[in-house]
C-alpha cells in the first residue's frame, strides 16, 4: 500500500507506520510505501495522523500511447472490484512525456472500464464524482502506469470533528505533523496562544491520549467495497481504543476573537475532547506563563496572505512576549512569511521547511530558559559559569 502525505512529513509517517506494525516501510517523496493485510488497511486509515490517503495498488503496466493505456486498463478484471450497478470515479496524476493531460487519461480509462462491463454483462457502471462506490487512482510516471484503489475516500485530514472554521484554518494533518515534529508526546502542559478554530488543540489532545486520529470520521471508501468486513473493522476499532491513555497535564488555547473561541469550543466538543482542553478569550501579548513546570507551545500565527496585520510589530511582539513572559518553554510556530522571522528578535534553535497549502513555510523552534541560559552550567566547585 501507499500512504500519501505532505512534503516534510515522510519520516514521521514512516515512523507512525512502523509503530502500528507495518511491514517493508519505505519512504518516498510525499509518500511512504508499506505492506499489510486488510485489517492493517483499516487500522492505517483509523490511526495514522500524518497520512492524507491510503492507496492500495492492484495493477501495473506500461503505456506509451492512448491505445496501450486503453488496453492496459481493459486487461484488468474490474468485476472483482465492483458490479455494473455501482458507481466509480477516477483520480489521475501524470508525470510523462507520453501523456500530457490527467483528464484525458481519466476519460480513456473510464471508457475501457465501461466497455469491459458492457461487453461482459450488457450494462455498465456509471461515474459519480461526489459519492462513488469505488474511487480509482491512476498514476503515470514516464511509461509506468500504476492503478490503485483509494481506500480512504475523502482526504484523511477530514477527521469528522470540525464543523466550524475560522479564517484560513490549518489542515488537521499539517497540525498533527507539526506536533509530532516538535516532539509533543503529552508529557507537559501545552498551549496554543492563537488557537483559531482549535485544530492544533484537538490534535495535541489526541496525540497526548493516544486517541486514533480518525475515530470521529463518518466513513471510509473501503466500507463500500465488495470485501468489506464490518466485524474485522469493529475489532480493529476496539483494539485501538484499548490503547487510549490517561493525560495528567493541561492543554490550553487562547484567542482574542470571541467568534474563534466559540468555534474552537464547538469543534473540541465534537471531538469529545473537552475534558482535556480549555479555551479562553485572551490576547497572547497580554498573558504570561501560569504554570511552574515545562510548557510546550505550538501555534499558527496569522501572516499577510491571510489577515491584514502590521507584520513587523506583530512578530516583534511574539518574540517579546515569549522572552519576557514564558520562561521554561519550548515554543514552536509555523509561518509562510519568512521575512517576518527577522523581527522576532530571537534565534531559532530549529527551522524545518514545510508547505502550508501551496505556500512554502518554516516551522521554527525557540527555547525559553528559566532565568539566563548561562546560569544552567556550574563547575565542580559549584561556581556558576
Amino acid at each position: 500500500m501507499v500512504a500519501k502525505t505532505f512534503f516534510g512529513f515522510e519520516e514521521i509517517l514512516a515512523k507512525e507506520l512502523q509503530l502500528l506494525g507495518a511491514q517493508e516501510v519505505e519512504q518516498g517523496i510525499r509518500m511512504v510505501s508499506f505492506k499489510g493485510d486488510k485489517g492493517f488497511m483499516y487500522k492505517a486509515n483509523l490511526a495514522l495522523r500524518t497520512a492524507l490517503k491510503i492507496l492500495k495498488p492492484v495493477y501495473y503496466f506500461k503505456a506509451t500511447s492512448e491505445d496501450t493505456l486503453y488496453r492496459g486498463i481493459m486487461s484488468m478484471d474490474w468485476s472483482k472490484y465492483m458490479n455494473s450497478n455501482q458507481t466509480f470515479v477516477i483520480d489521475t496524476t501524470v508525470h510523462s512525456d507520453y501523456f500530457k493531460h490527467s483528464q484525458f487519461v481519466s476519460q480513456k480509462s473510464k471508457d475501457a472500464i465501461v466497455d469491459q462491463f458492457r461487453n461482459k454483462f450488457g450494462q455498465r457502471p456509471s461515474v459519480d464524482k461526489d459519492y462513488p462506490d469505488l474511487r480509482i487512482n491512476i498514476h503515470i510516471d514516464k511509461d509506468q502506469v500504476s492503478v490503485a484503489l483509494d481506500t480512504s475516500g475523502a482526504s484523511l485530514h477530514q477527521r469528522g470533528y470540525k464543523t466550524a472554521t475560522n479564517i484560513a484554518p490549518i489542515n488537521e494533518v499539517l497540525a498533527a505533523g507539526m506536533l509530532l515534529l516538535s516532539g509533543w508526546e503529552g508529557r507537559s502542559d501545552f498551549l496554543d496562544p492563537m488557537c483559531g478554530s482549535g485544530t492544533i488543540l484537538a490534535e495535541a489532545a489526541m496525540i497526548a491520549c493516544n486517541i486514533p486520529a480518525n475515530i470521529n470520521r463518518k466513513e471510509f471508501a473501503f466500507e463500500k467495497w465488495n470485501d468489506w468486513d464490518n466485524d474485522l473493522f469493529d475489532m480493529i476499532v476496539d483494539s485501538l481504543l484499548k490503547k487510549v491513555r490517561e493525560f495528567h497535564y493541561t492543554i490550553k488555547g487562547y484567542d482574542k476573537a470571541p467568534s474563534a473561541v466559540l468555534k474552537s469550543k464547538d469543534n473540541i466538543r465534537n471531538a469529545n475532547l473537552d475534558e482535556y482542553i480549555t479555551v479562553q478569550e485572551r490576547n497572547f501579548f497580554d498573558t504570561q506563563k501560569d504554570s511552574s513546570g515545562p510548557l510546550h507551545i505550538l501555534f499558527n500565527p496569522p501572516y499577510g496572505e491571510r489577515l491584514d496585520i502590521e507584520m513587523e510589530r506583530f512578530y516583534r511582539e511574539i518574540g517579546d512576549t515569549l522572552k519576557q513572559s514564558y520562561p521554561g518553554t519550548q515554543a514552536w510556530f509555523i509561518t509562510a512569511n519568512l521575512e517576518a522571522l527577522k523581527f522576532v528578535g530571537l534565534k531559532p534553535s530549529r527551522k524545518i521547511k514545510l508547505f502550508n497549502g501551496s505556500l512554502e513555510a518554516r516551522l521554527v523552534k525557540y527555547e525559553m530558559y528559566e532565568g539566563s541560559k548561562r546560569t544552567k552550567f556550574q563547575t565542580s566547585a559549584g561556581d556558576t559559569i
